[in-house]
């Protein structure tokens, strides 16, 4: 198959699962072209069956603007021409989706559409009423749409309500980068003794990742056991946070090691992750760091209660709820049976259902599906 990408080349969990799953695709056999602003950060090298199709905004006076979302169309109506495309899969339903609706409509090709909604389409941008009916659009015109989660589905056809069955099909892992091995070495180099136990959080520091009840669930979990915090990444709460810390008397034992973009070494090192989000489709992150053995505890938000199930491969708390996320906490860090039960069970499920051939297989079929018009 010939099959076309367009996604955010970024660090966020819906690059990261484009890109994979674009690798997944040609180490399969199939001719992936990726169709972005820039070349995905997770390609750093030269791979068979992939080609980058960069997509270069000219400034215009008569724009106000640069015209990023007609130059993304007419690349992708060009490389649909030159390359014969079988299939479009637009990763996010505005801008991307309704491009790539343009683009088909461009090149004159009855190229197939296959959207993939991963959570701000939906959960930011359809609370704008000014762009409802765009995303209804881009999502009614596309062949065959997928959520990552249950929950995103569910939310979208009550923000939506589009004519159209939505498929869940959920993220997967990438198993050769996230793995569980021993990373005692690093943790030597953060100057945290061995005797300390750490705790981890990543993310962009936005506010629905209410980093505030990491802390105030780290400093309950402090007061009995010797523990580290490790706060990965950046954004508009870091600030915030780095004073809420200090005002906590906790922020000596909370590392604020930046934006990184290796992150499986912290994963490494860490005995627990939090994930303590008001909003989240589907919590890549909980994966990552569920693959190197970290058990993760979490909120009821989203998709996270489908990644984690509550009691068998992780532990769920609501929104809010610090106390019980340090009871939890607690019990995960001085209760090794209990910990090496939920460890056992949530690698098995891993392997069940958010492995990283099982789900390309998922979208395999779709493809295929679409291709021989059975859709």
């Amino acid at each position: 198959m010939k099959i076309g990408i367009t996604c955010y080349p970024t660090m966020g969990g819906s690059g990261i699962i484009a890109t994979e799953l674009g690798i997944q695709m040609a180490e399969r056999g199939h001719d992936v072209h990726f169709i972005t602003s820039n070349t995905p950060f997770r390609i750093q090298f030269q791979r068979p069956n992939i080609t980058i199709h960069q997509v270069d905004v000219n400034q215009y006076a008569v724009f106000q603007y640069p015209p990023y979302d007609i130059t993304l169309a007419t690349k992708i109506a060009e490389v649909i021409n030159a390359y014969d495309l079988d299939v479009l899969h637009m990763h996010y339903a505005v801008p991307h989706a309704i491009c790539g609706i343009l683009g088909r409509q461009i090149a004159r090709k009855d190229v197939k559409i296959v959207t993939t909604l991963h959570g701000t389409d939906i959960t930011v941008l359809g609370y704008d009423s000014t762009l409802r009916s765009a995303i209804r659009f881009g999502i009614e015109e596309s062949d065959i749409v997928t959520s990552v989660s249950d929950a995103l589905t569910a939310d979208t056809m009550s923000l939506i309500a589009p004519n159209k069955q939505i498929r869940t099909v959920y993220n997967f892992i990438n198993e050769n980068d996230f793995t569980m091995v021993d990373n005692t070495e690093l943790k030597k180099m953060y100057g945290i003794p061995a005797d300390y136990k750490v705790i981890s959080h990543v993310s962009n520091f936005r506010k629905v990742k209410r980093i505030q009840d990491i802390l105030y669930t780290f400093k309950k979990v402090r007061e009995s056991i010797k523990v580290k915090l490790l706060l990965i990444g950046d954004g508009p709460e870091l600030s915030k946070m780095r004073r809420l810390a200090s005002k906590l008397g906790v922020d000596e034992d909370v590392m604020f090691v930046g934006k990184q973009e290796q992150v499986a070494s912290f994963y490494q090192m860490s005995d627990l992750f939090l994930l303590m989000s008001e909003k989240e489709s589907f919590g890549l992150v909980l994966l990552e760091a569920m693959n190197c053995g970290v058990v993760c505890i979490g909120t009821r938000a989203g998709g996270i209660g489908e990644v984690i199930r509550h009691e068998e491969t992780g532990l769920l708390v609501d929104v809010g709820d610090s106390e019980q996320a340090a009871a939890y906490a607690i019990k995960l860090l001085t209760d090794e049976k209990y910990y090496k039960e939920l460890q056992h069970n949530m690698l098995e499920d891993i392997k069940v259902r958010f492995s990283s051939t099982a789900i390309t297989s998922q979208y395999e079929a779709l493809y295929k599906e679409l291709i021989d018009g059975k859709a």
